[in-house]
């Protein structure tokens, strides 16, 4: 069989001219596929800067239909559901991502982060629990072992919380010494109310060692040794509080007059509760200095500590409790007067959180408002 070089010839140009038109045909669709997507991404900006969300979100949908294979399209989409409160389609988006095969590893952590943050967000606490413990040891561990110290505080996961804490403060990620006494004093409430008195001391003795500065944990010590019947040693207790946290005494101050009183050395608390008193006036050391005095029989003495205090400090609250004792020329409108000042005084005897301003009649080592832990002032309303 004889071969014909001419279809050769003939056949190279046309095969040269077929290919050429549909590599021109792809240039082409591949030219508008681009066009399409900056512009659905841009328009899909342009609706977010605007706060128009939900056009944003259509946007960004059609961007990620035309471009599936882009990450940063489907991080965008995914946090525009989360801030919409649309949790389920954030979470499909980001299972999404994280399903992908040709994820890179910088990618992947950050899917995985914001996963988390869409269980959060949603109330899945179990869920967000086990997302964040999947980021130990990626560039989001120190953001995850925050969250998680969040959740085990909300759960009550006192155990948990102090394991995180201490795992956080050991790798240089935050000073939590405090927030480590904190924890301990928590799980020592617990045994205590369960009369596990033994156990509650130990574990207030380890948040001593954690934070020999915080206050709370030697109040709490000092508390259950006077309930186990220990008042000397509750006092001494309140006496290294005054050394390391003068500022917190008169949080402890009616404790260390009940303590003194039972061991025969109120004289003794009397003097270091002055001392604390000329340094830095306090309403509540002047109460206990007033109930030290009123004790020893020198009520009338006890009343003019409310009047020498008010040379010290413009303070409503001594004027009432002074003018509770006095004798008045109309004596029968005195219960009326006295009614009507202790109502005007009572705003200022509560305690304020410093970071979020809720106010309450007792002191909270965690404000109950933002769950700030020390925010509570050991001062009342009227001495800030």
């Amino acid at each position: 069989m004889e071969f014909d070089l001419s279809w050769i010839l003939l056949g190279l140009p046309l095969a040269f001219v077929l290919g050429w038109l549909a590599s021109r045909f792809d240039l082409r669709q591949l030219r508008a596929e681009n066009r399409r997507a900056p512009k659905a991404y841009f328009k899909g900006l342009n609706f977010l800067l605007n706060e128009q969300q939900d056009q944003a979100i259509d946007a960004f949908i059609e961007a990620v239909q035309n471009d599936p294979d882009t990450s940063e399209l489907h991080f965008a989409l995914g946090n525009l559901f989360r801030r919409r409160g649309e949790y389920d389609r954030a979470v499909r988006v980001h299972e999404h991502l994280l399903s992908r095969g040709d994820l890179g590893r910088t990618d992947r952590e950050r899917a995985q982060h914001a996963l988390a943050l869409d269980f959060l967000k949603a109330g899945l606490l179990d869920r967000a629990e086990d997302a964040l413990n999947r980021l130990e040891g990626t560039p989001f561990e120190a953001q995850a072992r925050l969250a998680l110290l969040a959740i085990y505080e909300r759960s009550r996961d006192w155990p948990h919380a102090t394991s995180i804490a201490r795992k956080m403060h050991d790798a240089d990620q935050g000073d939590f010494s405090t927030r480590q006494a904190h924890y301990l004093c928590e799980q020592a409430a617990a045994l205590s109310s369960k009369a596990d008195h033994a156990g509650a001391l130990a574990l207030l003795e380890q948040a001593v060692a954690a934070a020999p500065g915080a206050a709370r944990a030697r109040i709490d010590m000092a508390r259950l040794q006077h309930l186990m019947g220990q008042p000397a040693a509750a006092l001494a207790t309140l006496k290294a509080l005054g050394e390391h946290n003068p500022a917190a005494l008169p949080l402890a101050a009616p404790l260390m007059v009940e303590a003194a009183a039972s061991t025969g050395r109120s004289t003794e608390a009397q003097a270091l509760l002055q001392e604390h008193y000329d340094s830095a006036p306090s309403l509540d050391v002047l109460e206990s200095l007033v109930a030290i005095d009123t004790a020893q029989g020198a009520g009338e003495g006890a009343r003019q500590r409310y009047v020498d205090h008010l040379d010290k400090e413009k303070s409503l609250v001594a004027a009432a409790k002074w003018l509770a004792g006095e004798k008045l020329e109309h004596e029968a409108f005195h219960p009326q007067v006295q009614r009507a000042l202790d109502h005007a005084v009572k705003p200022l005897t509560r305690y304020r959180c410093a970071a979020c301003g809720f106010e309450a009649r007792q002191h909270f080592w965690q404000c109950p408002g933002c769950q700030t832990w020390d925010s509570y002032p050991a001062r009342r309303v009227e001495e800030l």
